[in-house]
């Protein structure tokens, strides 16, 4: 698998956790298999952060900008004044100059102001930080600029709120590049089992209902998510976590909020999906290999939560 090359861009009085959140998220991913290669660019070789830790050794602003690279832009502090600095005007015509159709960029917090700057938001949705989306809609009058987002992506372009939620974008980027079993993996081992979405408050089957720290029910999930298409009997769920079944049910109610049999069945519709966007099998196939016992109780199950038909949806996506 080849690398994805990912340069994460500071600036002067840079945010912390705007950056650490995603890097440490990458990393771990990469722990389960991933392949992202990180790297720390900016337009002086050493700066501090927003807490005063000055870092050093950084490399300069790639020229020319590898091709399918993915740009993280992360936010400062105090924008209206740090992104006055001549090092922030440095990484605006960088952008203007470098960023083409074959790259990525994702914006955390208030960084999407730089995106701005450089033109490429125009005509763009978008979010940023609560504090500063009057000003993001004066630096990009065409764009649409969403309020109440955690992230947004529109084509190459991705922002986010800020802070934590960049985090939740690098869950997201994961999940896209390295599938849903690994951006579930990483968000376990980095204790945020509730990934919210950027588009809606939907959360992705993979990982929703993980906010708790129960091991007996995290196992029990991980077994549905590992193999989607077994028919999880709750007596044979109970017998593999060794509790009993009223045990099982009681604690999985208790501490994710639904019941095994609606869980399984997100697994699976979620796994469905999959398929149908990744491969050619016919829908027969797809409900087979999805745990459903025949293709009508597929569709029925299906046009029941989406309110299509997966064949409609496969079109669709392929359009």
């Amino acid at each position: 698998m080849k690398p994805l090359d990912i340069y994460f861009v500071l600036t002067p009085r840079f945010a912390l956790l705007d950056f650490a959140g995603p890097a440490e998220a990458f990393r771990i991913a990469n722990e389960f298999g991933a392949a992202f290669r990180l790297h720390m660019v900016a337009p002086v070789a050493s700066l501090h952060c927003s807490i005063g830790l000055r870092h050093d050794g950084l490399a300069p602003l790639p020229e020319p900008l590898p091709s399918g690279a993915l740009v993280m832009l992360t936010g400062t502090t105090r924008s209206a004044v740090d992104y006055q600095r001549p090092e922030a005007q440095q990484v605006v015509d960088w952008l203007a100059r470098s960023f083409t159709n074959t790259h990525r960029l994702a914006c955390v917090c208030s960084a999407s102001q730089l995106a701005a700057r450089a033109g490429l938001l125009a005509g763009r949705r978008c979010t940023t930080h609560h504090s500063v989306t009057e000003r993001l809609r004066e630096l990009a009058p065409t764009a649409r600029v969403e309020d109440d987002r955690v992230f947004v992506e529109d084509g190459p372009i991705a922002t986010a709120a800020g802070i934590t939620a960049g985090i939740d974008l690098a869950l997201y980027l994961i999940e896209r590049e390295a599938g849903a079993a690994i951006a579930q993996q990483t968000a376990r081992e980095m204790v945020v089992y509730l990934r919210r979405s950027g588009q809606d408050p939907q959360l992705s089957p993979w990982l929703a209902h993980r906010n708790h720290l129960h091991p007996t029910v995290h196992k029990a999930q991980d077994l549905i998510a590992q193999a989607p298409q077994q028919h999880w009997s709750l007596d044979t769920l109970a017998d593999a976590v060794h509790v009993s079944t009223r045990s099982l049910t009681r604690l999985f109610r208790e501490h994710t909020g639904t019941t095994v049999n609606d869980y399984q069945q997100a697994i699976r519709l979620a796994h469905a999906r999959q398929l149908l966007e990744n491969t050619h099998h016919p829908i027969e196939r797809v409900a087979e290999l999805s745990g459903f016992g025949s293709a009508r109780d597929f569709r029925r199950v299906w046009g029941k939560v989406y309110g299509d038909s997966p064949g409609a949806m496969r079109a669709e996506g392929r359009a």
